[in-house]
């Protein structure tokens, strides 16, 4: 699986940085690291609703405070 968040501009004053460390930690946490790729890209064009992260394709907007509740709803159930 593969979780790419934007680390443009706008998404960093919104927060990306903070979200690529909870995600690097709850990666660790359960040991996950040979299941998720983290990469990072500048721009995805969806600046106006947050953070935008996607998985595997699928386009979402994260903020550091919905971070945890994403990770386990939405990415620990597709692996």
């Amino acid at each position: 699986m593969k979780i790419t968040i934007c680390i443009g501009s706008s998404c960093h004053l919104k927060g990306s940085r903070q979200i690529v460390e909870q995600l690097q930690r709850f990666i660790a946490e359960r040991k996950l690291e040979s299941q998720i790729e983290l990469a990072g890209q500048f721009c995805m064009g969806n600046c106006q609703h947050g953070v935008c992260v996607t998985v595997d394709g699928e386009t979402f907007s994260l903020s550091p405070e919905t971070t945890q509740e994403f990770f386990e709803n939405t990415v620990l159930p597709r692996l």
